[in-house]
C-alpha cells in the first residue's frame, strides 16, 4: 500500500508522536493550521468516513475516547476536531484522520 499514514504507522516515515496505543496514533501535523495541530489516525487503514461500517466503527469510537486524553496531554481544554472526506472536502491523504486544532480562538467555520 502506498499510503503516507500507513507508512508512518509502520515506522517507515518518522513523526512527532503525541499518543499511541494498539488502535490509534496521534502526531503533530507538518503543516499546522493552528498553534496546536495534531492528527489522530486509526492504525487500521480506512480511506475515509465512507469506509466506516458497523464492523469497524469501534475504531472510530476509540479515536473519540482517546481525544480527551490527548487534549489533556497537550494542555488544551478548548479544541476543534475536524475530518475531511474526499478531495472536494479537502482530504489530501486518503487514510481516515482527525485534526485536533487548538491554541488560539478558531472562530466559526465557514
Amino acid at each position: 500500500m502506498d499510503c503516507l499514514f500507513c507508512k508512518i504507522v509502520a515506522g517507515e516515515i518518522p513523526s512527532r508522536k503525541v499518543y499511541e496505543d494498539d488502535v490509534v496514533l496521534a502526531f503533530y501535523d507538518i503543516e499546522p493550521k493552528a498553534p496546536v495541530h495534531v492528527l489522530i489516525i486509526p492504525k487500521q487503514h480506512l480511506a475515509g468516513v465512507r469506509d466506516v461500517t458497523p464492523s469497524n466503527s469501534d475504531v472510530v469510537a476509540h479515536v473519540f475516547e482517546v481525544i480527551p486524553t490527548i487534549a489533556r496531554e497537550l494542555g488544551v481544554t478548548d479544541y476543534r476536531i475536524v475530518t475531511n472526506n474526499g478531495v472536494d472536502a479537502g482530504q489530501t491523504v486518503h487514510h481516515l484522520h482527525f485534526h485536533l486544532l487548538a491554541g488560539r480562538v478558531l472562530g466559526e467555520m465557514g
